[in-house]
Parts: structure tokens; sequence; C-alpha cells
């Protein structure tokens, strides 16, 4: 099956967990908005009347005649179809929460620098977003990170879920480097509290696909349009 990944194509943002996690699969797939019209495609699709279940925003992927919306959701699709996550339900459940709790940061790391309304610029909000990633740096990176190397610690293997790598170690190296890139000054102090996730970030990049995939043209930059945006004033 050749999927249909739909996401705005100048942004690696929510669609890159999705991208990740089909080139580890070594998926066919059309990255839809980055060609010619594709952009108008994608509205055409969310807007079309004969789509039962219209996603609400992208990304989304189109997989034969099902259309799946919400990064975690096609990650849990995914996950079972290309041996990305347990076969057994609990372990499936688990992996599936755990990219819940990197949706619940990926929305933190956004309100760094949109801390007001995603519809005003930055510019706009500067003194607000000033405030609000002081906290975040100073409160919540520490607990979602130190709650990732808990369950390192606890996994009975180098990856988040024990031996086998899935989709939410891809994940967890995504936010990794997308936080070095926001927020390099502040990840060089944390990380020295976090040895296995630095250790899952460095094993992922080297997967021979991902490492590939990283090296390509494919893997579009970060930049201050996405979800990780680097503000040299808000870095700690």
């Amino acid at each position: 099956m050749r999927y249909e990944l739909y996401y705005w194509p100048e942004i690696q943002g929510r669609g890159e967990f999705v991208r990740l996690a089909l080139e580890e699969a070594e998926a066919v797939y059309l990255d839809v908005a980055r060609d010619k019209g594709g952009t108008e495609v994608m509205f055409k699709l969310m807007e079309d009347e004969r789509v039962k279940h219209r996603p609400f925003a992208p990304p989304f992927l189109k997989a034969g005649k099902v259309v799946i919306g919400q990064t975690a959701n096609i990650l849990l699709y995914l996950g079972a179809r290309h041996g990305l996550a347990p076969r057994e339900e609990a372990g499936r459940l688990w992996v599936h929460q755990l990219q819940l709790t990197i949706a619940d940061f990926v929305v933190e790391a956004h309100d760094t620098h949109h801390p007001i309304a995603s519809g005003l610029y930055y510019e706009d909000q500067k003194k607000e977003a000033k405030r609000r990633t002081a906290d975040f740096l100073k409160s919540r990176t520490s607990k979602y990170f130190g709650y990732f190397e808990d369950v390192l610690g606890r996994s009975g293997g180098k990856y988040l879920a024990g031996k086998r790598l899935t989709y939410a170690d891809l994940s967890l190296f995504q936010i990794v480097a997308g936080m070095r890139y926001a927020f390099p000054n502040a990840m060089a102090k944390l990380e020295k509290k976090l040895p296995r996730v630095v250790a899952v970030h460095d094993a992922v990049a080297e997967r021979p696909r991902i490492a590939a995939y990283l090296a390509s043209d494919n893997r579009l930059p970060f930049n201050e349009y996405g979800i990780f945006r680097h503000y040299k004033e808000l870095d700690a």
C-alpha cells in the first residue's frame, strides 16, 4: 500500500512524528502537500462531503479508503501494521499512552512562543512568551523528560517499551531534537540529568533508515514557523 500523508509543506510540525514512523517502517508514501498543488488537494479532501470521517486538521493519513487524523491516532495505526508497537494489547496501549504524553509536551512547547493565541504573531506576544517560556523551562521540561527518563529506567531495555524500538521512541527523538534547536542552552544543562533519554535520541539517529532520512532533502529543517522555534531571548 502507498500511503498519502497530508501536512503543511514548509514545516516539520506534528507531521514529522508520522514521517519518522513511515521512514523507519520503509513504507511507501507520498507527502501530498509538498507536491505542486498539493496543499489545495489537502484542503479539498478535508472539505469533501464524501469522506465520512473527515479530519479536523492536518496531519492526516490516507491508507486506501481509510482516512486517519490526529498524530497519535495515526501512529497507533502504523505501529500495529509495521511492527512499531508491541503485539499485546496492554503494550500497544502503553505505547499509545506515551505518545499522548508526548503530544501534551508538544502543545506546551508550542505555547512558549504563542501563549496568547495561535492567530497572533510571536512579535505580538513577546512579553507573555518570555514569561511562559521561563516557567516551561524551569518546571515543565524537567518534569516531562524526567518522566521519560524514569520510564526508560524501568522498561527492561534501552527503549521506552523494553528491548524493541517503538514509534514512541521515534517521537522522543523528535522532541529532544526540537528542544535542542529551540533551547540549546537550557537543553545543555538539562541533558546532564537525562542519560537514558539522550541514549534513545542517539540510538534512533543512528538507525540506518532514520540516518538516511535525516541526511536527505526530505527532512525539512527546523525553522521559525513550526512547533520548535529558536528565539535567542527565550533560551535560558
